[in-house]
């Protein structure tokens, strides 16, 4: 049954669309509904009175329509919305760019440490190889001062005077270069782990951004508008 069908005086029903306004149960959204159900509430939803409360009520920053303005409440409300919506909009926008220049630096830092701990790996790859040659040298030279054929001893031989530093102090000296590049590898393992951890932050803080745009603010037309695309009746509600 529809509101001009009922046993409610139009009185009744403005007073109930006020109180709807004054207590923030009723939006623009629903007095938008109201006004395509029936000739009574769309007359009485378009009333300039309820739409000043309205502008009021979701736009407190701006001064309410005046009463002797020409232009009715309405209009003023769409001009207004639109304005906000699309300053939300511009928002949305700056803080997906920012995400992005995020996800950016991420990439860029982790290209930076993955290179790094490449360029470190190889490093020590060869002071591992240099560490085991050193100590096949070490151990010919322990073995010359033990009976081995003269085949292997002259090997041995050749191993040992190739070589024109202390062995010790050489093999000394590759175990800490070793063991400082597996720190170096370890330190930027950690550092590459954190900051993939952050860019998987982002891009989930990105998608969740990009999920829910707005809200109340997500659509290319104002709420009007939208309901007059949904309703051919409601374009007369804009007028």
């Amino acid at each position: 049954m529809s509101a001009s069908d009922s046993a409610l005086p139009e009185e009744l029903w403005r007073r109930i669309l006020e109180i709807g306004i004054e207590s923030s149960n009723f939006n623009y959204k629903d007095l938008c509904c109201l006004s395509i159900t029936c000739t009574l509430l769309n007359r009485l939803s378009s009333d300039d009175s309820l739409w000043s409360s309205l502008f009021s009520a979701d736009f407190p920053q701006y001064q309410p329509p005046s009463s002797s303005c020409s232009v009715s409440s309405k209009w003023l409300y769409k001009i207004r919305y639109e304005k906000v919506r699309e300053q939300k909009l511009l928002a949305h926008r700056r803080a997906v760019l920012r995400i992005q220049s995020e996800i950016n630096e991420h990439s860029r830092r982790i290209g930076e440490m993955e290179l790094r701990s490449k360029e470190e790996k190889g490093k020590m790859k060869n002071t591992v190889a240099e560490l085991l040659n050193l100590r096949k040298i070490r151990q010919a030279k322990v073995a010359q001062n033990v009976w081995q054929p003269e085949i292997v001893r002259g090997k041995q031989k050749q191993m040992v005077e190739q070589c024109n530093v202390p062995i010790d102090n050489r093999i000394h000296a590759i175990e800490m270069e070793l063991k400082l590049c597996k720190q170096q590898i370890q330190g930027l393992e950690k550092a590459l782990g954190v900051e993939k951890k952050r860019m998987q932050t982002a891009k989930e803080k990105l998608a969740s951004v990009e999920y829910h745009p707005l809200r109340e603010f997500n659509s290319t037309v104002s709420p009007i508008d939208e309901h007059d695309m949904r309703r051919k009746k409601f374009k007369n509600f804009i007028k």
